[in-house]
């Protein structure tokens, strides 16, 4: 990322505390944002989202997208949630043939660094990092990845680009 600065640089230490980011992050977001999150699976990629969508009143249950790719959540605060998971992609232009509406939606891509260069000249990344040693095992087989034990998570999101130079979170 060129001309990229840290806006935030925070712990989440609960999973409510992952979703109120999401919030926080929801109130600075409009039409045509992208928002790359990364992080191991289980560190709060999903969770972070949906706090997110529940901010921007999305309707629909918003859930990891892993097998669908991506799923679109009509808002009531105006553009569209796009929320994508590209962790099943093998290559960039398979993002692309998504056919997302990346000007007029507010697009959120799991998994994303090194899928999304060249969308958007400014960028979002949320760098989500769980302690050394984070227990990876997941109870039950509908458990959705995401939702694992509270534990603490450190939550860097860096900018990058010319709509968040002066921005502040």
């Amino acid at each position: 990322m060129t001309d990229s600065h840290v806006l935030l640089d925070t712990t989440a230490r609960t999973t409510e505390e992952m979703g109120a980011l999401g919030s926080r992050l929801a109130a600075v977001l409009r039409a045509g944002d992208l928002v790359v999150l990364t992080g191991p699976l289980g560190a709060g990629k999903t969770t972070l989202t949906r706090g997110l969508g529940a901010a921007l009143g999305a309707r629909g249950q918003v859930s990891s997208p892993t097998f669908v790719l991506a799923r679109t959540h009509p808002t009531s605060a105006g553009p569209d949630l796009v929320h994508v998971d590209a962790y099943r992609l093998s290559d960039p232009v398979e993002l692309d043939d998504l056919d997302l509406d990346w000007d007029a939606s507010i697009v959120v891509v799991e998994w994303g660094r090194g899928f999304v260069d060249g969308i958007s000249d400014s960028v979002l990344d949320v760098e989500i990092i769980r302690a050394t040693g984070a227990d990876d095992t997941i109870a039950g087989d509908d458990l959705d990845p995401d939702d694992v034990p509270d534990e603490p998570r450190r939550v860097v999101v860096t900018a990058s680009g010319p709509r968040w130079a002066d921005a502040t979170i």
